[in-house]
């Protein structure tokens, strides 16, 4: 009987317990109470919730402003006549889009000289 379960399961009473127990008491009569172990689901379940919560409510407020920008610019370009356009870069890969006007053309950084290397 090494562990303490094993020692409550006969019936012994622990030191600590016997020392809380007030004089007269009859230990033919104590019940000892273990505390059953900790259950982890409910708190992993609550985290999982308030996570999910927390995604679908930042999907539903960027999908609301979405619409609303959306709508906005409908209204101001039938009412003012203002518009807007994606300007779009060719379809090679590798290119980079600057803030340059399209006439513009872009300066190409100077080539470093090679090294000849002579035959001798």
């Amino acid at each position: 009987m090494h562990l303490p379960e094993e020692q409550l399961r006969a019936g012994h009473i622990p030191t600590e317990l016997y020392r809380q127990m007030p004089p007269g008491t009859d230990l033919r009569k104590v019940v000892i109470v273990q505390e059953a172990p900790r259950n982890y689901r409910g708190p992993i379940l609550l985290a999982l919730t308030v996570i999910v919560g927390t995604v679908v409510v930042l999907l539903v407020i960027a999908y609301v402003v979405q619409v609303v920008a959306a709508s906005i610019v409908a209204v101001l370009s039938a009412t003012c006549g203002l518009s807007y356009s994606f300007n779009r870069a060719g379809k090679s890969k590798g290119r980079q889009i600057t803030a340059r006007s399209s006439r513009q053309r872009a300066k190409r950084p100077p080539r470093a000289k090679r090294a000849r290397r002579y035959r001798k």
